[in-house]
């Protein structure tokens, strides 16, 4: 009888320690690396994490910054792109509104805002239902306290079964760590998470500014999804 107790204590703990789907936090802020075509490195600049990414062509360059805020409560998304295109710089700042099917090109300097469609349904971070476990690794060292982050490496299906996806998030917290997918329109595309903070300090950057509201959506334009604002030409 010591035996079968034993036993199904010793089993009930390994299926307790088994990493399962987990939900991030609805509320993160930090940078992202998005890649597909790109080469992305990360900077600093005034204390604040940076992300850029490079994509060259025959005659042309694109440096792109990126800094974002996330709302899973809200469903809403913040982004903020700074670089250089063809010898040009450029500032970028949306907000992806799901709720309203909407994107908000803002630009804070002339005071103006442009009303574009979102096509795409709001997708929470973290792993969803039904994706399988590929295992746990080590991001870093595990020789000494500090030196190294626990995370589990899933993979499933993409929504409406668009393709495939392998996620990594952490151990504990389920913070996410990078995504890796397919589409047929962008091809291999990899998101990576860097600095991430639980929480977001000014929730006010997620309402669209004051001469934003009686914006209305622009029929005429292409939809716009997350990594169109990334992916297309500048």
């Amino acid at each position: 009888m010591r035996l079968v107790v034993a036993l199904t204590c010793f089993l009930a703990g390994c299926l307790a320690q088994r990493p399962h789907p987990c939900k991030s936090p609805s509320l993160l802020s930090g940078a992202i690396t998005v890649v597909s075509k790109y080469m992305c490195i990360m900077t600093k600049h005034n204390y604040k994490t940076l992300t850029a990414c490079l994509q060259s062509t025959q005659n042309e360059k694109l440096l792109v910054y990126v800094q974002y805020l996330y709302d899973a409560i809200g469903q809403r998304i913040r982004l903020w792109e700074q670089g250089s295109y063809d010898n040009k710089t450029f500032i970028a700042d949306y907000l992806l509104h799901y709720r309203e099917s909407a994107v908000y090109n803002i630009n804070d300097f002339n005071h103006t805002c442009e009303k574009l469609p979102l096509e795409a349904d709001f997708q929470p971070l973290g792993i969803p239902p039904g994706a399988s476990l590929v295992g746990q690794a080590v991001l870093g060292s595990s020789s000494g306290p500090g030196e190294g982050l626990l995370i589990n490496i899933w993979t499933g299906d993409l929504p409406e079964k668009a393709g495939k996806f392998l996620s990594t998030v952490t151990e504990f917290g389920c913070i996410p760590v990078s995504t890796l997918f397919h589409t047929d329109q962008y091809g291999w595309v990899v998101i990576s998470f860097l600095n991430n903070i639980v929480g977001i300090s000014d929730p006010s950057l997620l309402n669209p500014p004051n001469f934003c509201p009686q914006a209305e959506v622009d029929p005429q334009r292409e939809p716009q999804d997350f990594l169109s604002l990334f992916l297309k030409t500048k």
